[in-house]
């Protein structure tokens, strides 16, 4: 599966079918808070996070891995756990989004670009 970059809008049949091919229940992504982008379709965070360095011109302390469990309801299907969120230099100490504003503007985001 080819990843890609997330500007515009994916609708959740899209990341259903993407999800199908690979994890089948979710899907990883990268969500880059300052640019309001994400990147999906990698096996791991990590190979999306390289591709929103590379691509987008990305920064490490603004690029937070998540997973999507597009057949869960919207309050319940973006999960925060993923080792790329550790970043003891930017305050983060554990696997998932500690800071809750954080979790906000990648729950804002993922809303505006998936649909």
């Amino acid at each position: 599966m080819e990843m890609k970059i997330i500007k515009n809008s994916i609708t959740r049949k899209e990341l259903q079918k993407i999800a199908k091919k690979q994890f089948g229940d979710l899907i990883k992504a990268v969500v880059d808070v300052k640019n309001e982008i994400m990147a999906i379709g990698g096996e791991f965070h990590a190979d999306e996070e390289v591709l929103l360095m590379e691509k987008e011109g990305s920064k490490r302390e603004y690029v937070w891995g998540i997973n999507l469990y597009h057949e869960k309801m919207e309050d319940d299907w973006i999960g925060f756990d993923s080792i790329i969120n550790i970043k003891p230099f930017y305050g983060n100490r554990s696997r998932n989004v500690e800071n809750s504003k954080i979790r906000e503007k990648i729950k804002k985001i993922v809303k505006k670009l998936v649909f």
